[in-house]
């Protein structure tokens, strides 16, 4: 298993569900270069590990994450070691390895438990299911220290949200609410009290886990695809004929589950098989 650090607190809180919690409170649970590269390992690790189903992701304290460490920002900046577009161009994963993370089709639900800001968004707008805090507020504030929210933020919100909604956040830099992000701006699924965020996304875990683990990583593999491929017949194909489309047409679990249907039982899923 992947372990905890001070940055990062790691857990399986229940079967087949990995939880990540940030863990730099006292700094609104700000990202460091060293504090990504540790995401980066224990996705990775839980990419590969076939009976984690679903990751969680969250903040400890009131914050979930106010985006990058502008400390850290600021002195990698001033070197000149390597420049924002090298930087943005040869990134694999994006943003705390998370923003643009799209080789994993394993669930990530965001469990939002205070502000998130920056980079902090642009996790959420890659997450496949959001649960936010009513005390939750979602801003895009680079444009006021002359930066960017570059890190996949600007294309999904636009998807989600449109172009001119997406403008208001990504132009004006203004801070909306939890419901705003639900109603208007679309990004979050489910606004709860504080102290039901978290037990609410593993509510949502459980629910996913419920279901065969080969439809539910296929299904978002088809997600994934429709994101990349705008021609609904192309991407039809495309998923149809991937790897995740074979072990499941070709795995034990719709075996399972057809059999289950039939028999009026429950049907007992088996992890999936390594692509």
């Amino acid at each position: 298993m992947a372990s905890s650090s001070s940055q990062l607190r790691v857990s399986i809180p229940q079967q087949h569900t990995l939880l990540l919690a940030f863990n730099r409170p006292s700094q609104r649970n700000a990202i460091t270069p060293g504090m990504a590269r540790e995401i980066d390992h224990v996705l990775n690790w839980f990419d590969n590990e076939p009976s984690l189903w679903v990751a969680v992701v969250t903040g400890e304290g009131d914050t979930f994450c106010a985006g990058a460490d502008l400390k850290s920002w600021h002195a990698s900046q001033s070197s000149n070691d390597i420049t924002e577009q090298q930087a943005l161009t040869s990134s694999l994963h994006g943003f705390a390895s998370i923003s643009r993370r799209r080789t994993s089709f394993k669930p990530i639900i965001a469990a939002v438990n205070g502000p998130a800001y920056g980079g902090g968004v642009e996790i959420i707008l890659n997450c496949d299911l959001v649960v936010a805090s009513t005390d939750a507020v979602f801003a895009l504030p680079e444009v006021k220290r002359g930066v960017l929210a570059a890190q996949g933020g600007i294309p999904r919100l636009a998807r989600v949200a449109g172009h001119q909604l997406a403008s208001e956040m990504l132009l004006l830099g203004i801070t909306v609410t939890a419901l705003e992000a639900r109603d208007k701006y679309r990004f979050i699924n489910i606004v709860t009290p504080p102290t039901e965020v978290l037990p609410t996304a593993l509510a949502l875990a459980r629910t996913i886990i419920s279901n065969s683990p080969d439809s539910v990583q296929s299904g978002k593999e088809g997600l994934l695809i429709a994101q990349r491929i705008g021609d609904v017949e192309e991407a039809v194909v495309s998923h149809a004929l991937s790897k995740a489309s074979g072990r499941l047409w070709n795995g034990k679990n719709v075996k399972e589950g057809l059999a289950a249907f039939v028999e009026k039982r429950t049907p007992k899923w088996t992890n999936p098989a390594k692509l």
